[in-house]
């Protein structure tokens, strides 16, 4: 199943220990990624929010997986959960 996982804003952050866990994350992210985890991975371009497609069992498989990063273990940042399908549009071009 594709997941939509949005980075979301949180109060209350310590820039500090963001600057210390951005290596670690981009570890954790590329391991990820390398095992097909991650499929896509983007920052928005207005206010640099974390972007993922991720191919997971279900919704809680992604919200495990995303509790694994090290920026969400320290409570710095939390996603959004979007469930993903298919596109069934097409289907209208075959009734006609």
């Amino acid at each position: 199943m594709k997941i939509l996982a949005i980075e979301k804003n949180e109060t209350g952050i310590d820039s500090n220990k963001i600057e210390n866990l951005l290596v670690p994350e981009a570890k954790h992210v590329w391991n990820l990624y390398k095992n097909g985890t991650v499929r896509e991975i983007y920052f928005t371009k207005t206010d640099h929010r974390a972007v993922l497609i991720l191919e997971c069992k279900d919704e809680l498989s992604a919200e495990e997986i995303l509790y694994t990063f090290p920026l969400v273990k320290e409570n710095q940042i939390q996603f959004e959960i979007i469930p993903l399908k298919a596109y069934d549009g097409f289907e209208r071009l075959f009734n006609i």
